[in-house]
């Protein structure tokens, strides 16, 4: 079992950043409860007038970011993929929000299937899981959870839409 981390870590830009704004303490489904800040989070991220490349790239600075974020927190705690680092499902929701239909429904059907992959780790996820360790690790398994959740999402969309229409 994991030692629970202090809230005083929060203290600290670093580990701020990692424990998703403190979303990771949460003593129940500290993964979940990152999506579910990322997902509150995002119409403020929005808010910022980016283009999509742009709010792409932003993306990509805060997964290199993550990445030494998640490493120091790591270390600090003692596990290098602790359950209290969720910024890794953080960005990787921010990703697969930014392909979803603005509607709440759609972005609920995102979140939930984000989670199932990130939790389930089909593979190729699970090998990179056990491959790639500290930062980097932590960071690209989600990122491939966030991959598969856009192709179902995707398909779930077009699915729907060839329904819808049929319907009509």
């Amino acid at each position: 079992m994991e030692p629970r981390p202090s809230p005083r870590l929060l203290c600290h830009p670093v580990h701020l950043i990692s424990l998703g704004f403190g979303s990771g303490l949460s003593p129940f489904a500290p993964g979940t409860m990152g999506t579910l800040a990322a997902w509150l989070l995002y119409p403020l991220l929005r808010s910022v007038p980016l283009s999509n490349t742009a709010f792409l790239a932003l993306l990509f600075v805060f997964f290199v970011v993550g990445v030494f974020t998640a490493h120091h927190t790591g270390k600090t705690l003692g596990v290098p993929d602790h359950g209290a680092i969720v910024w890794d499902e953080m960005v990787a929701m921010w990703l697969v929000l930014a392909f979803t239909p603005e509607s709440l429904i759609w972005q609920a059907v995102a979140v939930a299937l984000f989670r199932l992959f990130d939790i389930l780790k089909p593979p190729p996820i699970r090998q990179a899981d056990s491959r790639f360790k500290n930062g980097f690790g932590v960071m690209f398994d989600d990122l491939l959870a966030a991959a598969y959740a856009l192709l179902t999402l995707t398909a779930l969309v077009h699915l729907y839409a060839m329904l819808f229409k049929a319907g009509a």
